[in-house]
């Protein structure tokens, strides 16, 4: 075993040991091998050494000692080369958000939440939200088997941008966040036998299932940090308007407007992500159920704000339509958000007339 500083690591090296950021959260775990994004989480997070397999530093030390001077002025040359873009920023945030989200709800059962890191990458995360749009962004490199984490941090992003939307006090913007970052964590002490069935649920599964609700009140009962709304997001993000949720039914004000907020994300989020047992549905598609269950189910003034503010495309912005031709949106109706005119060819197709067609997906 060899104790290595970061800036000398290279790809392919196994980690001897847990790699913990100076708070003490877990970054990365013993045995893994290093790739090219490990390195860059290591120096994101200000870790000074690691200590790695000796057997695999020997292999590559013949390479890493002739020629390392070589890669090393090939990568910056590159990297000089290549052009960031904001976008670019977004996702390399969004990885390392989703990184440290997986690590601390994978850790939860034996540790404290690391909230403080959270938060610092939360915020961190939350300074490239002019870039992120809800109905375009799509995770890169994503794996269905982590759809708890991408759905965590998509909600986070998602509830933060409908708090500011709403009208809600900046102070409750973050708490919104956490809101929507921690609702599903009681999912961690669901058997994953029950979590990622992909057929359908036996009655006493499915009771399995919504105790997630209050197991993760439980779970953020002992953290710090954060308010009472965000432990009761936890436990009332599958509670309806009309008292026909769960696990207490409440109805209408008795509902916190951070679990009102996150339900709206969640419902967004769950349905456009691809997973296990179901593939992703076109966003449009949602929002117009989530329109639907406005009436009874979610609150509708809520809704009424989420569905506006996605939906403001300009002229010109193209689209997708579910029959696989592309067109730019012309004109949007406001009483119609989710069903604009689209230009095709030069022929104008009304989508509130022509119902059997949607768009599926956003192109700029």
């Amino acid at each position: 075993m060899a104790s290595i500083p970061v800036a000398d690591l290279r790809p392919g090296l196994k980690i001897a040991n847990h790699v913990y950021t100076p708070l003490g959260g877990l970054l990365l775990q013993k045995g893994k091998v290093l790739l090219p994004r490990d390195l860059d989480i290591l120096h994101a997070f200000m870790v000074g050494y690691v200590e790695v397999d000796e057997t695999s530093v020997n292999g590559q030390r013949e390479a890493t000692g002739s020629h390392a001077a070589d890669l090393s002025k090939s990568s910056a040359a590159q990297n000089h080369e290549t052009e960031i873009t904001p976008l670019d920023v977004l996702h390399k945030e969004y990885d390392r958000m989703l990184l440290l989200t997986k690590n601390a709800f994978q850790s939860v059962l034996a540790a404290e939440l690391p909230i403080y890191e959270l938060r610092h990458q939360l915020e961190v995360l939350i300074k490239q939200l002019k870039v992120y749009n809800v109905l375009t962004f799509a995770p890169r490199n994503i794996n269905e088997y982590d759809y708890l984490y991408h759905n965590a941090v998509l909600c986070s992003l998602t509830s933060y941008q409908l708090a500011q939307w709403h009208g809600l006090p900046q102070k409750d913007w973050m708490q919104v966040a956490f809101a929507g970052l921690l609702h599903d964590i009681g999912n961690t002490r669901i058997d994953p036998q029950i979590l990622f069935k992909t057929g359908p649920l036996s009655e006493a599964e499915q009771d399995e299932m919504r105790m997630h609700t209050t197991y993760g009140y439980q779970q953020l009962r002992k953290t710090s940090a954060i308010n009472e709304g965000v432990r009761l997001t936890a436990l009332q993000h599958h509670e309806k308007m009309d008292g026909s949720g769960y696990p207490f039914r409440l109805s209408e004000e008795k509902i916190h407007i951070y679990a009102r907020i996150v339900a709206i994300a969640d419902i967004f989020h769950a349905m456009t992500l691809n997973r296990t047992y179901r593939r992703a549905v076109s966003p449009y598609l949602v929002l117009e159920q989530i329109k639907t269950e406005s009436f009874g189910k979610l609150n509708p003034s809520i809704v009424q704000t989420f569905v506006s503010k996605v939906t403001q495309f300009h002229n010109g912005t193209r689209v997708r339509l579910s029959n696989d031709q592309i067109g730019e949106i012309v004109f949007s109706d406001r009483n119609h958000p989710t069903r604009p005119m689209v230009s095709v060819h030069g022929k104008i197709i009304n989508l509130v007339q022509e119902n059997n067609l949607y768009i599926e997906e956003v192109l700029n």
